[in-house]
């Protein structure tokens, strides 16, 4: 049987985090800069226990006003740093809680402009490494980050693909600035992402087969239709005999009774 994570970007003030949470097997928690505080952190991290569900640090742009999808000029040492302090943020608070933070993912501008940038990915995985040996990183399946961290010994990285986004035909998400990039029919994602599990292609733009293997997909909390694409995803992925399940060594983060 083959396994899939279905993981989602919460914590950012959506508005749908409590009927998103239990649909997913893995959550991306904003860590306070492009979104999010202590508190919804904290209540972040209750509700992931309360499913059972993989924490993960959401980490992006100190850029609430763009919520962190502008790119800006940024160093290997900045970008370690950036990243660094959003995940032992997230660690202090997941801690207090009795819960374990399981894997990076970067958000939005950020995490395009690294998976593009081979130092600047190399700076990423160095800074997770040194924030915990147990976190897993999610990157963006085929990018330079992906590349940097498999590169790593004793690494561990999980390939991510986008229900709800469009795909180029390098293999990079459509510009989010285009009228295409965004799938909000809960049909065409559920397609796009069967497609990707069970013959490892996503269909680009232009029309090309797009080779892409991935062991987690990505739903976006904050779009209009996240539950009913998420809802749908699920229905669709169980109906293959897909088993839907976050990361091994992620951890399981059930409250304690």
């Amino acid at each position: 049987m083959k396994t899939i994570d279905l993981n989602a970007d919460l914590g950012e003030g959506g508005g749908q985090d409590a009927v998103l949470m239990p649909l997913v097997t893995s959550a991306n928690i904003a860590c306070g800069a492009h979104a999010g505080d202590a508190d919804t952190m904290r209540a972040s991290v209750e509700l992931a226990q309360r499913h059972g569900v993989s924490i993960g640090a959401h980490t992006g742009f100190v850029d609430r006003e763009n919520f962190g999808r502008v790119e800006r000029p940024i160093g290997p040492a900045e970008v370690a740093a950036l990243v660094t302090a959003q995940v032992m943020r997230l660690q202090e608070i997941a801690q207090a809680a009795g819960a374990v933070v399981g894997h990076v993912k970067l958000h939005g501008a950020l995490y395009n402009q690294v998976s593009r940038d081979r130092e600047l990915s190399e700076a990423v995985v160095a800074a997770i490494r040194s924030a915990g040996k147990h976190l897993i990183l999610y990157a963006l399946a085929g990018s330079e980050l992906e590349k940097a961290a498999r590169r790593a010994p004793d690494f561990a990285v999980v390939a991510e693909a986008f229900a709800d986004r469009t795909y180029q035909a390098d293999g990079t998400l459509t510009p989010r600035s285009r009228p295409e990039a965004l799938i909000h029919s809960p049909e065409a994602a559920a397609a796009q992402v069967r497609r990707i599990v069970r013959e490892g292609f996503v269909r680009a733009t232009d029309g090309t087969d797009v080779p892409l293997r991935a062991g987690t997909v990505c739903v976006h909390g904050d779009g209009p239709a996240a539950v009913a694409l998420t809802t749908r995803l699920r229905a669709a992925l169980e109906a293959d005999g897909i088993e839907l399940a976050a990361p091994r060594g992620s951890g399981q983060n059930r409250r304690t009774p």
